[in-house]
């Protein structure tokens, strides 16, 4: 009888830990899902996704790996090219991940186009490109899965922080050599060196107050218009509304800016340093009365 009762409480014991016929469908249909993913990832570091490929292995359960899924409209009729700039730089972000040594499948990265998944983006509410965001391995995106894309610009390596928080999964950007800055500045050396040489009998110009007043002054309107910033941030030169067309220069938040606002405020500064100037050279210059008067008047 006990011998009986043993036999009978081994068999619950295994029925009940034996996985049922859902729960292997399930890790089955997870299995197939990484593999592909994998498979995609294999031949191309960004996958791209249309509405059905994002329903099936984005949204539809189970799933137990992230993506980051840059939502892009990257056709020539749509004319978004910060589109096409921060696509540069997130495929540098992908790239470094795909032929990293630490690269695993616990983090895929994606592209959903608005002309190949646009019942995507009508799916998420959304209405603006580029936007990132990440898709975590288990629940819905957060608010602070969405890129603050505006604050921290497109820079690869403002990206690989953001995924590095949103994932715990370190990226270290490794950027394709590029001699263009090298070149810039030999170039640059070169000429200096070839006026120094042509005029080594006179070099009264290096020692002119007027050339390196210019020369400062370029640098601190530079400085001061924030390239610094935009060297950093990497943001984009202007913003785009893919649905009304609209172009914006100056951003909405006193956080962050765009290029072409620092542009804006290069020229109003050097205007108005210009114009400094002419005051003080009409009221300090041996003119006459009436051109110093329409110096005056210009102001």
């Amino acid at each position: 009888m006990f011998s009986k009762l043993l036999l009978v409480v081994f068999f619950a014991v295994i029925l009940q830990n034996a996985p049922s016929n859902g729960q292997k469908k399930k890790e089955t249909l997870l299995s197939e899902k990484v593999t592909q993913m994998m498979e995609w990832t294999s031949k191309r570091a960004v996958i791209r996704l249309n509405g059905e490929k994002f329903r099936r292995l984005i949204r539809a359960p189970p799933r137990n790996y992230s993506v980051i899924i840059m939502f892009t409209a990257l056709q020539p009729q749509r004319q978004c090219a910060v589109c096409r700039q921060a696509d540069e730089e997130y495929q540098i972000l992908a790239n470094s991940w795909r032929y990293s040594s630490a690269f695993t499948n616990k983090i895929f990265f994606a592209t959903v186009d608005f002309d190949e998944g646009s019942d995507v983006f009508q799916m998420l509410n959304m209405n603006s490109a580029p936007t990132f965001i990440n898709f975590p391995a288990k629940g819905k995106p957060k608010r602070a899965d969405t890129y603050e894309l505006q604050v921290r610009g497109f820079a690869a390596e403002q990206l690989a922080r953001w995924v590095a928080d949103r994932t715990d999964v370190q990226i270290r950007v490794i950027r394709p050599p590029n001699y263009a800055g090298p070149l810039m500045l030999g170039l640059l050396l070169a000429v200096i060196g070839s006026l120094a040489y042509l005029r080594r009998n006179n070099l009264e110009f290096l020692f002119n107050k007027n050339v390196w007043a210019f020369s400062a002054l370029c640098f601190v309107l530079i400085m001061t218009s924030g390239q610094m910033w935009n060297h950093i941030r990497g943001p984009p030169y202007a913003h785009k509304n893919p649905n009304t067309g609209q172009v914006s220069y100056v951003h909405g938040s006193s956080q962050a800016q765009f290029v072409a606002e620092t542009h804006i405020v290069l020229l109003f500064n050097g205007a108005v340093t210009l114009g400094m100037v002419l005051l003080h050279e009409a009221a300090t210059t041996d003119l006459d009365v009436g051109k110093r008067k329409s110096m005056l008047s210009k102001q």
